[in-house]
Parts: structure tokens; C-alpha cells; sequence
């Protein structure tokens, strides 16, 4: 087996950069291969054309005759552009993206044939949907799925296929896809900001999320990722001894980037600019042989949808180049995992941001009434939040010296802490004339001068405000953003409506004006929300023991984590809202549970796969190596090759105690994960997570620990000092 391992370096360090052709501007190809207004205009009818931009922009439904002159359209320009064929591009329950593709070929008789794109074909289509997760939502014989085009996030070309964003749906009509709650929770946020909007400005009509993401990951040779069993397997390494040197000099970060790495990012980039993502950052992260990049900030469906597809797009890429890259929370142990920081924030059809404070007082009580409600949407719901960035592998992360806690908190900085702090004393019921113009003069007006001074990020805070942005820093690099993001959006919908309630209840009922209204209930969400902001290092027994004094959840695991999918503050929130029914979210709460059981249990087989045969079997072979040379010394020295072979006995020893507690301990295992298999749901996790789970620690030790004693020469499995520092 230790072939494989050195034919890997050898085919590894005989690599060449890929080289990449870049001819022309990235604005001139920017969105080439993307059915854009730019295209629309050109392929399509004034109506068609106003058809779809009013979908867009207002939600209205397009008309089936006007879809099939969209279609045609869109047909005709794909064509122009290569392709052959279409798909409906959607995201089930997976976590991955999923296509099937048709020709736009069809036979017409008489030996003829034509290029066929219907309205019907564009607009809805029945896929299978027997083998995708639905969470009990239907039996398995009722295979039936609908497709159904999603306007707001426009059609593209990869390859030679057309993909047109679509959401999924069962064909009793319950989601099973990530799209489809995220764009009723973006429905629903966009109507309650707007509400609150009006407050300030009545020209409003339409609110947007936006979203950026910033992708880390890790590039690993593809022939060096083959020759492990677990990274091919799992997406990251089950054991593997810690190099000497890791990312304790912070040599890699921000460093000069490897050149097949950057033959990688320029192609990625040139697919990126085509397809419409607008990637604009790329550096070395922290730890050896990972990345990130980010883009430019856009509407949070077509975001999610961006990142969704970048994913597909870098695995593909990747190959061109000889890589593996991996997306998982945490690769490898003792250096940082992987994030995907989710920056949210919100903004008016008129161009405000609505996290950004203005030039005016009204403009800074508005920033301060959505900076407000922000903090206040998280204390009310950190445990949803919690559970809506748990999985198995983020898991590994979160906790870690790199990420933040599995606590939520919110920084926002000592600066505005000062300020809320003193708006936490604004006298209740009406102002006096002293009082609003100290408010507006020395608290409210003086926001954009703080600000610009408060740059720090704490990067212990899974919730931190950077400026003019929320980040939520605890997604997983794996992760599909529409989860985070439906929460984020439904949880502030929420806020936001029963703040307006709560405004126009004391204008009508306490005589109130409206600022005087809106400094009073701001007053008491300062009050009742001050226990999830924390400005400290949220590592380490300290905080949590802190939090634990706040009455902070700490749910460590994600089986833990879920059970808040499930509560019935949940299930009220997400059908108040009209984001999700009771049956959509206890599906996914099923699919989520069984995912992480999944997972688990296939780490756990892999493991004992590789520890019983790669391991065990040459760490036997060298200790038979290591016996024949005491037994020469004992037929040469006779007596004394005791003294002369300490050594080699000393390690026999130590080899004999480590094979003897690796298969002690997947024995115990493999019990444990019998007696998990007879249970289901949550007991099932829960049993995976405390009973299966800590035996890999375990038998990594030991499994680590022979790799040491080992000769190289015989060790099967490509070392992390090779995984992480071959370029």
C-alpha cells in the first residue's frame, strides 16, 4: 500500500500549472452566459420583457402565453451560445444541487426533426422525486415532484446546458427544496421592513436581504486526496499525526499564492465572471493549503443561488487542475477549519442601506431602529439560530481556536454598546423638548462619526456587526446559505411586524409622536435583549460559564442544536410568517437528524475500515521487521542482545498495545453502533453522537501514535505533512 502513497507525491511533484487563456476584461464577459436584462432585451418582446421584470421586482405570475415567447426567446439565445440542452437547476434537501437534462431536440416526423423549447417546459417540470429527502412528507411510490421556475434568480449556460433556477415542491405542494421557504422569507421580511420603512420615508415600496458570502476552503493534489480513503470518502481526515510545522508561523496567511493554485483561482474566476458571480477577493487563509474568496454583495436569493452553484463550479474546475477541494468544516485536526461568513443586511428600492447611518437624525433612528430590532430578532431566537448552522461537520469547528462559539452572541463594539447604553435611559412616554434634542444632537447624530472608528471584529462572535452589515460568522463552509438566510430573514419579519405593532399602538393609544414612540419601544428591546450582546474573548470556560449566568443556550452538538427546529415557538414563528408549515418543518427537522446519523455512521465504518486494514496491517509488518532483527541479535550476542535490543523490544511492545486498543475499541464501536441502529430520530443521533462518536478520538490516538513508531518507508496513507505542504 505505501506504493500508492509514494506514486501520489511522485505524480503530485511533477505537476505544472494549468495554463489559463485570459483575453478579454472580466466587465467585457461579465454575465455572458447569463439570460440577464442585457439578453432579455435582445431575445425577447416588450412583453415578455415586462412580464418577467415584473415578476421580478414585484412578484407577480407570468402568464403562460407570454412564457412560451419567453421561452423562445431564451431558446434561441442559448442556442447562440452552444448549448444543446436544458435543465431545471434546483436544491433539494441534500445540501447539493441537483439537474437533469433534456435536448432541445424533438422529432417531428418524416425524418425531420426541430429545436424545442416550450412555456410549458420553461415554466414546470415533474422530475422524480422517490430518492430525494422528503422527511415523511409523502411514501416512496408517490415519486411525483414538481419544478417551477423561480424568475428572480435568471437563467444561465454551464457547459452546453441551460440551467434555469427552479424551486421543488412535492406534489401535494410542500417544499423540498431550500429555495422555496427562503423566498417566502425574503417575501415576508420584504413587506415588514417596508412597513417599518414608511416610518421614515414613504416613498419606499420594496426591501431587499442582502448577502455575502465569503468561501473558504482547502486545495488538496487529487492523486494525494485518492490515496486516502477517508478524505475520498468523508471529505475530511479520520486520523493522521500532526506535522511538525502547522500554521504556528502564520507564514501562509495573506501569503504569496502557489502558482498551480493560482492557475486554479484565474479559471475559476473567468467561469465565475461568465456565469454572472461577481467574485472579487482571493487570498491565502490561515492554516496551509487553504483559500478564500468573496464576492461583491448581492440579493440574498440570487446569493444563495451564486454560491450554490460556485461550489459545483470550483469541484469541476478543480479537476482541470489536478486538485480536490474540500469544503468541509474541519479537514484536518490541530489547524483552522473552514467558514462560510454569511454578511447580511437590508435595503430600500430608493438605495439605503438599512444598517448604515445617514447624514440626518431621521435617518440615524432609522439605522438605530433596524440596527435595534436586529438584536433583539437574535435574543428571542439564538437557539433557532444555533440550530440552523448545526451539522455534523461544523460540529468540528465551531468551538475551535478559529470559529466562534456554539453560544450565540451578538458584538456590535464598546462604541455602540455607549450608545445603547444611553438610550437605555430615555425617559419613558413623552420626551422633554431638552431631552430630543439631546438625543438627536450628542447620541443619535453623532452614529456615522462613531462608526467610523469602530472597525474591529471579534472574531469569537458568531453574530458581529461590522459597520453597515451584519456577519454571521458560524455558518459552515459545507452548508447551503438558503438555510441561515430563511432563518435570518423569518426571524427579523417577525420583529419587525410586532414592532410596528407596538409603535402604532402607543401613537394611538398613549398620544404619543412617532419618534417618541419609536425611542420608547426601542428603549425596552435594548432592555430585554442586553443579555446576547458580549464584547469579550468568547472562548474557554469563562464565557460559557458567563452565558450560562445569562441564561444563554449552549447546545453543543448539532442532535441538541435541531430540537429547536422543532418547538412549537418555532412552528408558530415560520406559519405566522407563511415561510414553512408544521409538515415542512418537522420534515426537515428528519432529514437533518438522519443526515447527521448518516454521517457519523459512515465515519465511523471508514474508520474501522482503515485502522483494521491499512493501519494494523503495517504496523504487524513492521514489527515482524522488528522481531527478525531481535532475533539475529539474540543468535549473535546470545545474552546480551537483551541490553543490545531494548530498544526494538521497547517498541514491539508499545506496537502490540496499540494494534490490541485499536481493535478493542472498533469492537466497542461497532456494538455501540448496532444498538444506535435499533433506534430512530433524535434517540438515534444522540446515540451516535455520544456513543458512537467518542470512540474516534480513541482510536485515532492510538492509530496516530503507530504512525509515529512506523517506518515511513511502510506507512500506506499520505502523512497531513504531505496533504498540506505539497504544491
Amino acid at each position: 500500500m505505501s506504493t500508492i502513497r509514494f506514486n501520489a507525491l511522485k505524480e503530485t511533484l511533477n505537476r505544472k500549472p494549468v495554463k489559463v487563456e485570459e483575453t478579454k476584461r472580466r466587465s467585457e464577459i461579465f454575465g455572458d452566459h447569463v439570460f440577464n436584462e442585457h439578453a432579455m432585451l435582445q431575445h425577447l418582446t416588450k412583453d415578455a420583457y415586462k412580464s418577467v421584470m415584473n415578476a421580478i421586482q414585484f412578484g407577480t405570475k407570468i402568464d403562460r402565453k407570454i412564457a412560451d415567447h419567453i421561452s423562445t426567446g431564451m431558446k434561441e439565445w442559448a442556442i447562440s451560445k452552444g448549448a444543446t440542452h436544458y435543465t431545471h437547476w434546483f436544491q433539494p434537501l441534500t445540501g447539493a444541487t441537483a439537474e437533469k437534462h433534456d435536448a432541445f431536440f424533438e422529432t417531428i416526423g418524416n425524418g425531420r426533426s426541430m429545436e424545442k423549447f416550450g412555456g410549458g417546459q420553461l415554466v414546470q417540470q415533474e422530475p422524480d422525486a422517490s430518492s430525494f429527502p422528503n422527511g415523511g412528507i409523502r411514501n416512496t411510490f408517490e415519486a411525483r415532484g414538481y419544478t417551477a421556475w423561480d424568475p428572480t434568480s435568471p437563467a444561465f449556460i454551464y457547459g452546453t446546458t441551460l440551467c434555469i433556477p427552479t424551486i421543488f415542491v412535492a406534489y401535494t405542494g410542500e417544499a423540498l427544496d431550500n429555495k422555496a421557504p427562503l423566498l417566502r422569507a425574503l417575501q415576508a421580511v420584504d413587506q415588514a421592513a417596508t412597513d417599518v420603512c414608511k416610518y421614515f420615508d414613504k416613498n419606499v415600496s420594496k426591501v431587499n436581504a442582502s448577502l455575502g458570502w465569503e468561501q473558504e476552503y482547502f486545495l488538496i493534489d487529487s492523486a494525494l486526496a485518492a490515496a486516502r480513503p477517508d478524505i475520498i470518502l468523508t471529505g475530511r481526515t479520520l486520523l493522521g499525526h500532526s506535522p511538525a510545522k502547522g500554521q504556528q508561523l502564520d507564514d501562509h496567511y495573506f501569503g504569496s499564492i502557489p502558482s498551480r493554485v493560482m492557475s486554479f483561482m484565474r479559471d475559476l474566476e473567468n467561469e465565475c465572471m461568465l456565469l454572472g458571480i461577481p467574485v472579487k477577493t482571493r487570498h491565502n487563509e490561515v492554516a496551509p493549503n487553504q483559500f478564500e474568496l468573496a464576492p461583491i454583495f448581492e440579493e440574498a436569493n440570487l446569493a444563495v443561488d451564486h454560491n450554490s452553484l460556485l461550489m459545483d463550479v470550483m469541484e469541476k474546475v478543480s479537476q482541470r487542475h489536478q486538485f480536490k477541494v474540500l469544503f468541509h468544516e474541519k479537514p484536518f485536526a490541530g489547524i483552522n477549519g473552514s467558514g462560510k461568513h454569511n454578511n447580511w443586511s437590508l435595503a430600500t428600492d430608493t438605495g439605503v442601506n438599512l444598517l448604515s447611518p445617514g447624514k440626518t437624525p431621521m435617518k440615524n433612528l432609522q439605522f438605530l431602529t433596524f440596527f435595534i430590532n436586529t438584536i433583539k430578532a437574535v435574543h428571542d431566537n439564538e437557539e433557532l439560530i444555533r440550530a440552523t448552522i448545526a451539522s455534523a461537520s461544523n460540529d468540528h469547528r465551531l468551538g475551535a481556536n478559529e470559529a466562534p462559539p456554539a453560544i450565540i452572541s451578538v458584538f456590535i463594539g464598546s462604541q455602540l454598546s455607549a450608545v445603547l447604553d444611553e438610550l437605555e435611559n430615555v425617559t419613558k412616554g413623552k420626551l422633554s423638548p431638552q431631552e430630543k434634542t439631546d438625543l438627536k444632537l450628542n447620541i443619535v447624530g453623532k452614529i456615522p462619526e462613531i462608526l467610523l472608528d469602530n472597525t474591529d471584529r471579534n472574531r469569537t462572535s458568531p453574530f458581529a456587526f461590522t459597520g453597515n452589515k451584519f456577519e454571521l460568522r458560524a455558518v459552515g463552509s459545507w452548508a447551503n446559505c438558503a438555510g441561515p438566510m430563511t432563518v435570518l430573514n423569518t426571524i427579523m419579519a417577525k420583529q419587525l411586524k410586532d414592532f410596528k405593532e407596538e409603535v402604532d399602538a402607543l401613537i394611538a393609544k398613549k398620544d404619543l409622536k412617532k419618534d417618541e414612540a419609536i425611542f420608547n419601544i426601542l428603549r425596552e428591546y435594548i432592555k430585554q435583549s442586553k443579555k446576547i450582546r458580549f464584547e469579550g474573548n468568547g472562548y474557554g470556560e469563562a464565557w460559557e460559564k458567563e452565558a450560562a449566568k445569562r441564561g444563554l443556550s449552549n447546545n453543543k452538538t448539532t442532535p441538541e442544536a435541531l430540537k429547536a427546529q422543532i418547538s412549537k415557538k418555532t412552528i408558530a414563528l415560520y406559519e405566522e410568517m407563511n415561510v414553512m408549515s408544521k409538515v415542512e418543518v418537522e420534515a426537515r427537522h428528519e432529514i437533518e437528524l438522519e443526515d447527521y446519523i448518516m454521517r457519523i455512521q459512515i465515519e465511523g465504518r471508514v474508520l474501522g475500515d482503515i485502522a483494521r486494514n491499512h493501519v494494523i496491517p503495517t504496523a504487524v509488518s513492521y514489527q515482524n521487521t522488528l522481531i527478525e532483527n531481535v532475533s539475529g541479535l539474540k543468535e549473535i550476542f546470545g545474552k546480551e542482545f537483551k541490553k543490545l535490543a531494548a530498544e526494538q523490544i521497547d517498541l514491539i511492545e508499545k506496537i502490540s498495545g496499540h494494534i490490541a486498543e485499536i481493535n478493542s475499541k472498533i469492537n466497542a464501536m461497532t456494538e455501540e453502533r448496532r444498538n444506535a441502529n435499533q433506534l430512530e430520530g433524535q434517540k438515534a443521533a444522540e446515540a451516535y453522537c455520544n456513543k458512537v462518536k467518542p470512540f474516534f478520538d480513541e482510536i485515532r490516538y492510538h492509530c496516530d501514535k503507530l504512525e509515529l513508531l512506523v517506518d515511513d518507508n511502510l506507512w500506506p496513507l499520505v502523512k497531513y505533512r504531505e496533504l498540506l505542504f505539497t504544491r
